[in-house]
């Protein structure tokens, strides 16, 4: 286990731009404490939690973990008021930070395409608004971003990447959230699952595609740019159409994305085999400091799901099932980390030539086009 260990830090050191979602619906996950020792371990220094647990709080606090914290979607109506997200601000946040390293708030989970939206999507604005309120009237809101992350779902139309759009019934709200994005400098978070494209519709979706596999992908006719992988499309998808609204600067992070390694019968592709390969080209991608064929010098940051199985969630066998690590610590399956470590080396080379400036983007009413 040292060894293994010692390899997964070798490949971990310097992938700045990778993150590990760290959910908790289980009765039998490690404490806290036990869990940061796991991401230390790693060389994993961003993580991201579903709640305010105070114990996850205070064990990661003097750590070199960044950590997004989530206000779950049942608080929306709550914190629609000032006073009450100033009190839930200085409840929940400042008696951690800056100890804690708290970089963001997740204002609710995948709001717009959820059961029971209605309410929920007017309750989410005017709640961000009053928490960056609070963050700001405690003068922390420049080391803490509020966004909320968004399913795939919320695109009418994400293929090919320069046909993306929003969906019309959420078009005015999502309008005012990226001014707010926009105005804060605040990242838009999505949610995307290349495996749920391919559960869908396996026959026309190819899987060499969907896992990062060599492929010959695709050419979007507008742009001429090549994808040879989903999940850079998905995420391209989300730029254009945030472009399409006029907004063309704010950069676009994956707040999860992952593979499940058992799934039931009519869940094609949850497989052992493919969470491996999934995760393991994605790592080396990271290692890679890549960014999309659309903003190829501004490196993508992806959240991994998840770092364990948690046996409590709701839903089909693949919900339990995205973990790297079982509870008890062993890996889930081998993402093949050692075979990374030799890529090590190049990875400091090409991360520290990155930009982080996005490509601007014009849009016409027949074609798409990329200028330089």
């Amino acid at each position: 286990m040292i060894l293994i260990l010692l390899i997964i830090s070798l490949c971990f050191s310097g992938i700045a731009s990778f993150g590990i979602n760290y959910g908790q619906v289980a009765n039998n996950l490690p404490p806290p404490d036990k869990v940061l020792d796991l991401l230390s371990s790693l060389k994993l220094t961003k993580a991201r939690i579903y709640d305010t647990n105070p114990q996850v709080l205070t064990a990661f606090a003097n750590s070199n973990v960044e950590l997004i914290v989530t206000v779950e979607n049942e608080m929306l109506a709550q914190l629609m008021d000032p006073q009450q997200a100033l009190q839930w601000v200085t409840t929940h946040i400042k008696p951690y930070f800056p100890a804690t390293r708290i970089t963001g708030i997740a204002v609710g989970n995948e709001v717009f395409t959820g059961d029971d939206t209605t309410a929920l999507i007017a309750n989410l604005l005017p709640a961000m608004v009053s928490i960056h309120g609070a963050l700001v009237q405690l003068g922390i809101d420049s080391y803490i971003k509020v966004s909320t992350p968004s399913s795939l779902a919320v695109l009418q139309e994400s293929y090919p990447p320069s046909a993306g759009t929003f969906k019309s019934e959420v078009s005015g709200v999502m309008n005012q959230l990226l001014q707010f994005l926009s105005s804060t400098k605040a990242p838009f978070w999505i949610n995307a699952y290349p495996y749920f494209a391919y559960k869908g519709d396996p026959n026309r979706v190819p899987l060499d595609y969907v896992l990062f596999n060599p492929n010959s992908g695709m050419v979007d006719p507008y742009t001429k740019l090549h994808y040879d992988n989903m999940l850079y499309a998905q995420v391209d998808a989300a730029i254009f159409a945030m472009a399409r609204m006029g907004f063309n600067g704010i950069e676009v992070k994956v707040s999860e994305t992952g593979w499940p390694s058992k799934g039931d019968s009519n869940e094609i592709g949850a497989t052992v085999e493919n969470a491996a390969i999934y995760n393991r080209n994605l790592l080396r991608r990271q290692l890679g400091g890549e960014g999309t064929p659309l903003r190829p010098h501004s490196r993508l940051e992806v959240y991994l799901f998840a770092l364990f199985n948690e046996d409590m969630k709701p839903g089909p066998t693949s919900e339990r099932n995205y973990g790297l690590f079982q509870p008890d610590g062993t890996m889930a399956y081998n993402v093949g980390l050692s075979a990374l470590s030799t890529t090590t080396t190049t990875t400091t080379t090409s991360s520290s030539s990155s930009s982080t400036s996005p490509a601007s983007i014009s849009l016409t009413s027949s074609a798409t086009k990329v200028k330089p």
